[in-house]
């Protein structure tokens, strides 16, 4: 009975956050070819790419897009490679919240915010900058943006230096898991807080939330993915040439399918901690509670789940997790968290269950918290302290694990050099 009870309070919990923001907007279904034809016409594929005329018949239009989906997936270290930025450049400037509701306490808060900045009361942050590799139709939504956290010098020089990029969910604000990164930071880990594409100042100026990074837009929201996970991998570029060593990613949400990809196509990427996960794109925006404005979009069209969820199978996880598995044989274990909600009403209990079972079948390194509460509740008090704390002791405990293996790897090669030289003076 208190099961049943506890459920539906958290139940009715979960849907006043999530159906609080009135700013939702349904648009119509775009195939969205134009967004992929750059890729496809850069690298050889021009030919994938359908005649106007096929566009204007639904049925052709979608067998294209499926087609292109296809080739996408196959040539997937193509899809999601770029060429390495060359205008990386760290600027100061007053942290700004970037609102996506009209809530009058965000309102107040945002403009407090300003008027703190205007008289000088607000601190200024360093900001990572970059020209995205994917570009678009946006300028400003091309120009990387992405908080540095950067933790003190260690005491011991020899100490490698590591770093995790953090992305946070869809339309986050511009202050959206900086605490985390302060609390990386006390465990000697910096941080690179980056804005996903569409999000906070990278956002066009016609849009009150970060709509195109997930829309009833196909190909715009596979250019968008395609562009969050290229920028995950410049950051670590950048944190290179910063002699850092060790690295990781953390994503809640939209963030946690984004790092996935990126981690599954960079085997720098020792560290992930996934906040709210699912295998394909398609079943959580067509079944999730705040994404109910796009299945009405789409289904408005006549698609249908199954349909919806070939179409995103590029940017969907599942589509890479043999991928992600064969990377970790292959090369240095990569450690993996994996937190869902068993009340969560957006990314539904099935497909965070599907994402521990695929998890399993593929072999992976991994660890399962969950959290009894919901996906909007998860901000929540108490419940973000203890999402804090999962999340929180597995990157220490991850990162300490590197440096450990590193402290081995360097005393079993001094012992070989040793042994070797032993050798040869017996000669």
């Amino acid at each position: 009975m208190l099961t049943g009870w506890y459920a539906r309070k958290m139940y009715a919990w979960e849907t006043r956050l999530s159906t609080r923001d009135e700013n939702r907007v349904v648009r119509p279904l775009e195939w969205g070819f134009e967004w992929v034809a750059p890729f496809l016409e850069a690298h050889g594929f021009g030919d994938a790419a359908p005649d106007p005329d096929i566009v204007r018949d639904p049925a052709a239009a979608e067998a294209a897009m499926l087609r292109i989906n296809e080739l996408l997936i196959h040539h997937s270290d193509v899809f999601f490679g770029y060429e390495r930025p060359t205008d990386f450049r760290l600027e100061e400037r007053h942290p700004e919240l970037y609102p996506t509701n009209v809530r009058p306490e965000t309102l107040a808060k945002d403009a407090e915010l300003k008027e703190q900045a205007a008289e000088g009361k607000l601190p200024k942050a360093q900001y990572l900058r970059f020209t995205s590799p994917e570009r678009t139709p946006y300028p400003e939504n091309d120009l990387v943006n992405a908080r540095w956290f950067p933790a003190p010098a260690h005491k011991d020089p020899a100490r490698p230096k590591q770093a995790i990029v953090v992305m946070p969910q869809w339309n986050a604000d511009g202050f959206s898991h900086n605490s985390l990164c302060t609390l990386f930071n006390r465990m000697g880990v910096s941080a690179l807080r980056l804005s996903k594409p569409y999000h906070d100042i990278r956002r066009p100026a016609e849009l009150e939330r970060s709509d195109y990074a997930v829309s009833a837009n196909v190909g715009r929201t596979i250019s968008a993915c395609r562009q969050a996970v290229v920028d995950i991998r410049c950051c670590l570029d950048w944190l290179e040439e910063q002699g850092y060593e060790h690295f990781g990613v953390l994503g809640t949400s939209l963030g946690s399918c984004y790092g996935f990809l990126a981690s599954a196509h960079d085997a720098r990427l020792r560290v992930n901690a996934f906040n709210h996960a699912s295998t394909a794109f398609g079943d959580v925006v067509w079944a999730g509670q705040s994404t109910r404005h796009i299945r009405a979009g789409v289904a408005a069209a006549g698609l249908t789940q199954d349909r919806l969820r070939a179409l995103w199978a590029p940017v969907s996880p599942i589509s890479y997790y043999a991928k992600f598995a064969s990377a970790e044989a292959g090369g240095p274990l990569k450690r993996v968290l994996m937190v869902y909600a068993k009340y969560d009403l957006t990314f539904p209990l099935e497909y965070s269950l599907n994402v521990v079972e695929a998890a399993r079948h593929s072999g992976l390194n991994y660890e399962v918290r969950m959290l009894p509460c919901g996906h909007y509740t998860t901000g929540e008090t108490p419940y973000k302290f203890i999402d804090g704390w999962y999340m929180g002791w597995f990157v220490y405990r991850a990162f300490r694990a590197l440096r450990e293996e590193k402290a081995a790897n360097s005393l079993a090669a001094q012992r070989a050099s040793q042994k070797a030289e032993e050798e040869a003076l017996s000669r």
